[in-house]
C-alpha cells in the first residue's frame, strides 16, 4: 500500500498549482523546439524503445538531494507553492486543454521531465521561476532550469464550456486521478502494482518521464505517453484521454521485467474504506458512513456479475476471484446518497468509481481484493487489481492494453437488478429474548433495480439462491421492499468462532436470474 498519507496526498494535488476550476485565460506562450529537428515525428514506439534500454541498465535508487530550501518545506509549505493559472501550457494550437506542474518538494523529492510533443518533436518543459507563485516561502536563490517537476495535471471545460476543469493529475510513484462530470477526487489508479499481498514489501514502480502530444485545436482527445521505472521492471504507457460524463482512457503498456515476477497487479486501483452500513466501527463521528469506494464490481470471463461490498477489517485480508479473460472490474462508489455521508466537505457522494475493461486476452488470474484495517480516513487501505497466473520472467516483453472509465452511477452498468445495501446481525429466534446464539450471524441484503419491481406484484415467484464455502446456512427469507422497490433477501449462517467462509447469494425467478451475485467473506467471532 501507498506509505503515504492519502489525506496529504490528495491536499497536495488540490491544493498546488493553483484553484481546482480556471477561468479561460489568454494563451501563454510555449517552449519552442530548439536544435536540429528529427523528420521522424515521436510516437509511443519511441517510449517502448527507451524502456527497453533502460531494462538493460540497473536501477538508480537514490535520487539526488533537493536544493535547499526545497528539501526542507513543510506540508503547509508546499501547499503555499502554486502554479500560476496564466502560465498554463498547451493553449497555444487552440486546442481546450491545459497543462499545469507540480513543483518538487515536501514527499515528491524525485524529478520527473515533461516534454511537450509539438509537430512530432518533443521538448522538455524546463523549469522556470516566473512559473508558480511560492507564496509565504523565500526562495532566494536561483534553482537550476533542469530541476524538474513533481508532476502535472491537464484542465478542460468538462463541468462548463466556459471553464478550465481538472481533468486529471499525475502525482507521486505511478499514481494518477482522473474525473468526469460532476465529480470529485477520491480513489486513484496506478500504472503498475507489485508485490501488493506478498511478504517482502511493496514495490512502488514510478513514471520518470512524460511526454504530452500538443492536440488539435478543437480536439476532444489527449494524449500522453510516459515512461515507467523500478527495480523490477521497466515500462512504456500510453494513455488517450477522452473526457466526458464518464470519462475514458484507454490505455496500452508494454513491460519490460529486470527479474522475475511473480505478484504484478495490472490495472492497479486504489481506495479507502473507513466505514459503511456493513462495517460500523462505532466512532465518535456525526458521519454515518466514509468511503471513497464501497464495493468491488467484476464481470466475469463467463458473464457473471459479482458485487462484493468491501469493508475495514480487523488485520489484512485477500481475496481472490479466479477468472480466465475478464470482462471487467473496478472499485465502485455505489451510494450516491449525500444523507448516508452528511459531509460538506469531502463530498463522498460525488466521488467516481474507476471501472476497467480488457482488451484482447488477458488469459488465466484472478481479481484480487486487498484490505487492510486503518483507524481513520485519512490512509488508502484497498487495492484491487488483476493478477495474471503466470510469472513475467526477466526480458519477456509484455504488452497489455485495457480501457478505464470513470463511473457515477453504476445503475447502467448491468441489465439485472444490484446489491445495494449489505446488513449483519446476531441471528435470533423470532419472538425470543433469550440471548443469541454467537456461532449464527444473520445477512441482509437489499437487492434493487432491473426487472424487480414487476415481481413486486406477485413475491411468491421470487426466491432468493444462496452458497456457502464453510458453515451451515439454517435459515432464509426474502420480503418486498417498496422503499427501494426492490426486494430484501435474509440468510442465516451458522459458523463455528474463529472460522472463515465466504457467502454468495442472488435472486431468481424460475430458471431466469434476476440480480447480479453478492459475495462476502465472513469470520466467527
Amino acid at each position: 500500500m501507498m506509505p503515504l498519507s492519502r489525506r496529504l496526498l490528495l491536499q497536495s494535488l488540490l491544493a498546488t498549482a493553483a484553484v481546482p476550476a480556471l477561468a479561460q485565460q489568454p494563451p501563454a506562450a510555449q517552449p519552442a523546439p530548439t536544435g536540429p529537428v528529427d523528420p521522424a515525428p515521436f510516437r509511443f514506439e519511441d517510449v517502448v524503445r527507451r524502456a527497453r534500454e533502460l531494462q538493460a541498465v540497473a536501477y538508480e535508487a537514490a535520487a539526488a538531494q533537493l536544493p535547499p530550501p526545497l528539501n526542507g518545506l513543510s506540508f503547509d509549505d508546499y501547499r503555499d507553492i502554486r502554479f500560476r493559472p496564466e502560465r498554463a501550457l498547451l493553449s497555444s494550437s487552440g486546442s481546450p486543454f491545459r497543462m499545469q506542474l507540480f513543483h518538487l518538494g515536501f514527499l515528491y523529492q524525485r524529478p520527473v521531465t515533461v516534454n511537450v510533443i509539438r509537430d512530432g518533436v518533443p521538448t522538455p518543459v524546463p523549469y522556470q521561476r516566473e512559473l508558480f507563485d511560492y507564496g509565504r516561502n523565500a526562495i532566494e536563490r536561483p534553482l537550476p532550469v533542469n530541476l524538474g517537476f513533481a508532476g502535472f495535471r491537464l484542465h478542460y471545460p468538462l463541468n462548463s464550456p466556459k471553464v478550465f476543469d481538472e481533468l486529471i493529475a499525475f502525482l507521486g510513484a505511478s499514481y494518477f486521478r482522473f474525473l468526469g462530470r460532476d465529480q470529485k477526487y477520491g480513489l486513484s489508479a496506478r500504472g503498475l502494482a507489485i508485490n501488493v499481498e506478498g511478504g517482502d514489501g511493496e514495490e512502488f514502480p514510478a513514471f520518470r518521464e512524460f511526454w504530452i502530444d500538443m492536440p488539435k485545436p478543437n480536439s476532444d482527445q489527449a494524449t500522453i505517453y510516459a515512461l515507467l521505472d523500478s527495480p523490477s521492471v521497466t515500462g512504456a504507457y500510453r494513455f488517450v484521454i477522452y473526457p466526458s460524463q464518464r470519462t475514458t482512457i484507454d490505455v496500452t503498456a508494454t513491460l519490460f521485467p529486470r527479474r522475475r515476477m511473480e505478484n504484478v497487479g495490472l490495472a492497479p486501483l486504489t481506495s479507502m474504506y473507513f466505514e459503511g452500513e456493513n462495517d460500523h466501527k462505532r466512532v465518535d463521528e456525526f458521519r454515518p458512513e466514509l468511503h471513497d469506494s464501497d464495493g468491488l464490481l467484476m464481470h466475469s470471463g463467463a458473464g457473471e456479475w459479482i458485487w462484493r461490498p468491501i469493508s475495514n477489517p480487523d488485520k489484512k485480508t485477500v481475496s481472490s476471484f479466479s477468472d480466465n479473460n475478464p470482462r471487467g472490474f473496478g472499485l465502485m462508489q455505489r451510494d450516491r446518497t449525500f444523507e448516508n455521508y452528511q459531509d460538506l466537505e469531502a463530498f463522498y457522494h460525488q466521488r467516481p468509481g474507476y471501472w476497467v475493461e480488457p482488451v484482447g486476452q488477458w488469459g488465466e488470474g484472478r481479481v484480487e481484493l486487498v484490505e487492510l484495517p486503518t483507524p481513520d480516513e485519512t490512509h488508502d487501505n484497498i487495492v484491487a487489481y488483476w493478477e495474471p497466473n503466470r510469472p513475467y520472467e526477466a526480458g519477456q516483453e509484455t504488452t497489455i492494453s485495457y480501457r478505464l472509465r470513470s463511473i457515477g452511477s453504476t445503475d447502467e452498468m448491468h441489465p439485472g437488478a444490484k446489491a445495494v445495501n449489505t446488513f449483519h446481525t446476531p441471528a435470533r429466534n423470532s419472538g425470543s429474548s433469550a440471548p443469541s446464539d454467537p456461532t449464527r450471524r444473520r445477512f441482509m441484503i437489499d437487492f434493487a433495480g432491473g426487472d424487480l419491481e414487476f415481481y413486486l406484484r406477485d413475491p411468491s415467484q421470487v426466491e432468493v439462491v444462496p452458497s456457502i464455502s464453510q458453515g451451515q446456512i439454517t435459515h432464509t427469507f426474502i420480503v418486498p421492499n417498496p422503499h427501494t422497490k426492490g426486494f430484501r433477501a435474509a440468510i442465516d449462517v451458522k459458523l463455528e468462532p474463529g472460522q472463515s467462509t465466504d457467502l454468495r447469494a442472488f435472486l431468481k425467478a424460475g430458471n431466469r436470474t434476476l440480480t447480479e451475485t453478492w459475495t462476502y467473506p465472513w469470520t466467527a467471532g
